[in-house]
């Protein structure tokens, strides 16, 4: 993935600064294009934890699209499964890049920490046959074919692989028929 489309793992410290910062500044930073600028905002939020989760649900609905995607990314792996129905809006989101990270947060479970409240399934298949972005598709596929056995998906899987040319979307169906016929 592009530095632009995951916010990188540096693993370098965050300065105290930062550290000390005020969450809905640290939001602020997240609408900068640099990520020399938005970056360390990410990892700051990060390390708070649940200090940072009012600002970054606040952040789900800013204005700015840099934002929404950043805040939907560090409910990933900093939110809960409460967190999770946060998201469905943004699966309706005006940028792909928005919804391409709502679509994985929502849908991971591996990174949820617990059971999801949401029933992903209808969600995910709404987003594989109607979304105009290939990425988004393709994320919300690939997310579809890992969640638990589901009589819904196979159906999915098999209409895939009957009506579309896309080698990645090819993949996930075969993975998703796999797992859930």
């Amino acid at each position: 993935m592009s530095r632009e489309s995951a916010p990188p793992n540096t693993g370098s410290p965050m300065d105290e600064a930062q550290a000390n910062a005020d969450p809905r500044s640290l939001i602020e930073d997240l609408a900068h294009p640099k990520a020399d600028v938005w970056f360390p905002a990410y990892q700051a939020l990060d390390g708070l934890g649940a200090e940072a989760i009012p600002a970054i649900r606040e952040g789900l609905g800013d204005g700015r699209w840099r934002v929404r995607r950043w805040c939907a990314a560090l409910l990933d792996h900093g939110g809960g499964p409460e967190t999770r129905p946060w998201l469905v809006p943004l699966l309706q989101d005006p940028m792909s890049k928005v919804r391409l990270w709502a679509v994985h947060t929502l849908a991971c479970d591996r990174c949820a920490g617990g059971e999801n409240p949401v029933d992903v399934v209808p969600h995910l298949i709404e987003r594989i046959r109607h979304d105009e972005s290939i990425r988004v598709r393709r994320m919300a596929l690939c997310m579809l074919a890992q969640q638990v056995p589901d009589e819904r998906i196979a159906p999915v899987c098999l209409e895939i692989l009957e009506n579309e040319t896309d080698k990645k979307l090819l993949h996930h169906a075969r993975t998703g028929l796999e797992r859930h016929e």
